[in-house]
């Protein structure tokens, strides 16, 4: 008679195992205090980049006021000014941000942000749901570029009409969009950071004209704009007194006699 098949290897089912395990471990602990909610939307965001997503991540985690401009947040972070903003610029397309330029009582402009921790679209949708009486409303368009960064572009576009070495490729007006807008945030005006970048052009060839741009944008960029003091606090006026001698009110900081008496005991003495 022949001897029994013996089972597989047990090699082989270790194998396996060790196969079936392969890739990420999760070991999660409850969170009772000090956390955020963030959606699998925006952390598997299969669009945005891990800068943008990590950005994203903290400024949710912040509390309301917290400042997070492109200069505070490059003073927290290794990446720096530009590409913040581009992260910045990212999370504004996909509708995690929305940044708004105003101009304050004092002249200087400053950049009002809101965070959202759903894109705009969802929310929207979630907020009004089409009635089963009345057909489906069309998809709201997607969320426009903000003025800053619209404005960045039609002045990197129209530099060629300055001068015609500085055509720059629809790539290239992209990349140094947000360079310009850090110009802007800071209070400089188009017209000077149009002058900035056009005036006194070397004589030679421009041979990489985005190249050119993007030095002139890192090296000249100019400080921000210094917080205006407060307002010199009004003096107030000393309070009223009656007077020893006469009993007319007049302002002194302490009580006693008002000028008028005073000269006339001086007078008598």
């Amino acid at each position: 008679m022949t001897d029994k098949q013996r089972n597989a290897p047990k090699r082989a089912k270790s194998a396996n195992a060790a196969h079936s395990q392969s890739g990420v471990i999760h070991v999660n602990e409850p969170h009772h205090d000090n956390f955020t909610v963030v959606g699998n939307h925006l952390a598997q965001h299969p669009e945005l980049s891990l800068t943008a997503i990590g950005l994203a991540i903290h400024i949710q985690s912040l509390p309301a006021g917290s400042p997070i401009g492109i200069k505070a947040l490059a003073a927290k972070f290794p990446e720096g000014e530009i590409r913040i903003a581009a992260a910045l610029r990212e999370l504004e397309e996909h509708g995690y941000l929305t940044r708004a330029r105003e101009r304050l009582q004092s002249g200087r402009v400053t950049t009002r942000t809101t965070s959202y921790n759903k894109p705009r679209l969802a929310m929207a949708a979630a907020a009004a749901p089409p009635s089963e009486s009345h057909p489906p409303a069309p998809k709201a368009p997607a969320p426009t570029a903000p003025p800053s960064h619209r404005t960045a572009a039609d002045l990197l576009s129209g530099l060629r009409a300055d001068d015609s070495r500085l055509l720059l490729t629809e790539r290239d007006v992209k990349r140094l969009a947000p360079a310009v807008d850090t110009w802007l945030e800071r209070g400089v005006p188009v017209t000077a950071v149009r002058r900035t970048l056009t005036s006194g052009l070397p004589e030679d060839p421009i041979r990489h004209p985005a190249a050119f741009l993007e030095h002139r944008l890192a090296t000249l960029l100019p400080p921000p704009l210094p917080v205006a003091p407060p307002p010199p606090t009004p003096l107030r006026p000393d309070p009223l007194q009656n007077c020893d001698g006469c009993d007319l009110a007049f302002r002194a900081p302490a009580p006693g006699r008002c000028r008028r008496c005073r000269a006339t005991v001086g007078e008598v003495a």
